[in-house]
């Protein structure tokens, strides 16, 4: 993984949130703060915006940059959270000249680590960590197996769509969905389903590139 992997990345990801629009806004209405969506685009903008001073950095670097860009942009409960992944990330590969899945799947636990030191919250709480937990467990699992790119971006996909359908049913404990109580429970988690769409995102590249 290098800077122009990042910035492709990031284009993906960002052209698959704006085309989940609908489906994020929807959620985020029912059970949300109803910005949700509107930090996310914007969120990916201003990465898309800093691609020209990403491309000559290493991979660490990037992230760090990525993360602080985050958290001068995003308002709500989402920037802080995913700037703290994305520095944490950066920080785990700081020694790391060229990162092979390996050290991308402990970068990506270190992140989802941080978000849950940030968050104070854990699995089973009706956030994006019900994804994000789970994704980063099989893909560290999976990376340590030796497996390919491929055959791990293959295994992740259903991982985290799984993770977005166990918050249907869960009792929110974090956010405003928490002040729900019952009422809350029924519906998709906006968070996880952000966060499943960029899972997918990444993994389609990943797919892709490996043809």
């Amino acid at each position: 993984m290098n800077s122009d992997t990042i910035n492709h990345m990031a284009a993906a990801i960002r052209a698959a949130i704006l085309a989940h629009e609908a489906d994020i806004e929807s959620l985020d209405r029912e059970i949300g703060d109803g910005d949700h969506y509107i930090n996310m685009k914007r969120g990916c903008e201003a990465i898309s915006n800093i691609a020209a001073e990403l491309t000559p950095l290493p991979a660490a670097d990037a992230l760090n940059k990525i993360g602080m860009k985050l958290l001068s942009t995003i308002g709500g409960a989402s920037g802080p959270l995913f700037a703290s992944f994305f520095i944490s990330m950066g920080k785990t590969l700081q020694t790391v000249a060229t990162p092979a899945s390996n050290d991308i799947a402990l970068a990506f636990a270190a992140g989802v680590e941080a978000i849950m030191q940030r968050g104070k919250a854990q699995a089973g709480e009706k956030t994006m960590l019900d994804v994000l937990i789970p994704v980063a467990h099989t893909f560290k699992q999976l990376a340590e197996q030796g497996q390919t790119a491929a055959q791990i971006a293959t295994a992740l996909k259903p991982v985290a769509s799984d993770g977005l359908e166990s918050t249907r049913n869960l009792l929110a404990t974090k956010g405003r969905a928490a002040g729900l109580g019952e009422r809350a429970i029924g519906h998709l988690d906006a968070g996880a389903k952000s966060c499943q769409v960029m899972i997918h995102a990444v993994c389609d590249q990943v797919l892709a590139q490996s043809h």
